[in-house]
Parts: structure tokens; sequence; C-alpha cells
């Protein structure tokens, strides 16, 4: 943990021996942050920059989005949490070359857009503004934090054939977890933190709206998922990953990998052939590779693939 987060941890921690509402509320704001800002890493300038650029809105905030290619079907990436849609440059380079249209944008608080805060509901707002101007998608692609909102956008308003979750969660819960985790919150105030986060958004367990848990309350019967976590994830561990994908049976495909982590399981290879043969050929062209497991395979045997060693 760097020294920011480390001295916003002991200050909760601290708290919380005083008043754990207190420190609820405190680790529920740190939750939220949204800084500092990703810039765009030199080996995505070039596709950032040939982007089409548009100009969004949401909750009276100018956001910025993007476009790449002309193709007649059409399909959505969302970043994650800290992200920016430039992460998706290998991806879009892919989707692009054969055929297809990929649109994104920046969330509010978020790369080039404006704002100081948001939350999941400005993803799923921005997809359904995309969608009445691009849609329907083909498939909604989402890397962590971005893999939620495209959970909760495709159970709610904006339906897709396709779901990609990179790194990602079954719900909203499972990103609190390591947040009480990597903090080392006591059960105490994260469960004043849960509190706070359930009225904060007016939901609770065990309703099915578009921010419940998606392994309790799963996609529609139609829309096929892809799920992609590398098995040395420390930010966000592949346990909720696994059980978003048994939770939607014969119609889930999961890619486990090793070595690339958080972040780069989103520009491997293997992540890459995936998705895109999820996205242009449906379980069957993902099948076609032979580098995932269905449900009816037990998890200790799911294929692996391997990336060269971390330097």
């Amino acid at each position: 943990m760097s020294s920011l987060p480390a001295l916003v941890a002991r200050g909760i921690r601290t708290t919380a021996t005083l008043s754990p509402t207190l420190a609820g509320g405190l680790a529920l704001q740190a939750f939220f942050a949204t800084g500092p800002r990703m810039p765009v890493r030199d080996w995505d300038a070039t596709t950032h920059s040939e982007a089409r650029h548009r100009r969004l809105a949401v909750r009276g905030i100018e956001v910025a989005g993007y476009e790449w290619g002309t193709g007649p079907r059409t399909v959505l990436v969302l970043h994650g949490w800290r992200g920016r849609a430039s992460q998706f440059a290998p991806l879009v380079r892919e989707l692009v070359f054969e055929g297809f249209r990929v649109v994104a944008f920046d969330a509010p608080a978020h790369g080039a857009s404006k704002g100081r805060r948001t939350d999941v509901r400005d993803w799923v707002a921005l997809a359904e503004e995309l969608q009445a101007i691009h849609g329907p998608f083909t498939a909604i692609v989402g890397h962590s934090f971005g893999a939620l909102a495209a959970l909760a956008a495709a159970r709610s308003s904006v339906p897709t054939p396709a779901v990609v979750a990179i790194a990602g969660g079954a719900g909203p819960y499972a990103f609190i977890d390591e947040f009480v985790r990597e903090f080392r919150v006591d059960q105490t105030t994260a469960d004043n933190m849960k509190a706070r986060f359930r009225r904060r958004f007016g939901t609770e367990e065990t309703t099915s709206g578009a921010l419940s848990d998606a392994a309790q309350h799963p996609l529609p019967a139609d829309t096929s998922l892809l799920v992609v976590h590398d098995r040395g994830d420390r930010r966000m561990p592949d346990a909720d990953s696994l059980r978003l994908h048994a939770a939607h049976g014969a119609r889930s495909r999961l890619l486990r990998t090793d070595d690339y982590g958080h972040t780069r399981v989103l520009s491997a290879d293997a992540t890459l052939d995936a998705v895109v043969a999820f996205v242009a050929g449906g379980l069957a062209g993902v099948d076609a590779l032979g580098t995932t497991t269905g449900q009816a395979q037990p998890v200790t045997t799911d294929a692996v693939v391997r990336s060269a060693p971390v330097s």
C-alpha cells in the first residue's frame, strides 16, 4: 500500500476506536475516492489519439466519449475505478481489425472527463446514452469496477447478447470486501460502511435490482458471459469471478491466466484472443480456442494460460 492510502487506512482505524459509525463514513468516503487520475500510457497514446471524440453528459457533468472503427456491430468497453478508456487500446485495435465499432467513455472524475465524484450509476447512465446513439451493442466488455457496471447495465437498461467481465466481481460487496481487507478495517466499521452503502443506493442484499449480486441474480437467459481473471490478481482476487462463472452454468466460459495481475491481464494475448472470439462468435467462438473452461468442468481443472515471467 502506498503512503497516502496507508495514511488514510490508519486514520480510519484510529477513528474506529472512538466511533465505528464515524469510521464507517470515512471508509465509504475513501472507497469512493477517484484520485489520482490515470494518464494515457505511452503505448496506448496512438490508439487514444486516433479516436473520434464525443462529448457526453451525466448529471450535468461533461464526459469524454470515444469511438473507433466503422463496422456495423458495436462493442461498448467500460474501464474500472481510477482507470480510463485508453487502457483498452490493445483490445480496441483487435476489435477494429475484425470489423467492429468500439465505443467508450472516461467516467466522471476519471481520465479527460470533468467532475469530482462518481459511482456505478454514472457508468450505467452513460452506457444508456451510448446505446441510444450506437446500440444495440453486440457485447459489453468491462474491466474491474467496469465489469460490475457491465453486469448492472446488461441486467437493467442496456440489454446485450454478450458480457465480458475481466478482473471483476459479481456484485458491489466484493469490491467493498477487498477495500476492507486492504485497509484492514475492523468488522464493526465494515458493517457500518456497508449499511451506509445500502442506504446511499437504496438497495438491500436480497433485492434483484441492477446493483444486486449477479451470481444471486444472473444475467438474462439469452445473455452469454465470458469471465477472465488472473490467479495472481492481488487487487481483486478471483474468488468472486469464479462464483459469477458458476452461477451462469453452461452459458458462461472462464479464462484464468497466471502472472498478469489485475491490469496487465487487459492486454494479455490470451485475453485478447478470447474476448475477440467471444464477441465475434459467441460461446462457440471462444470454445474453438481451447483455452477456456465451461461450468461442467471442475474448477481445479480450469485451463491456465501462462505469461512470460514478470521482470
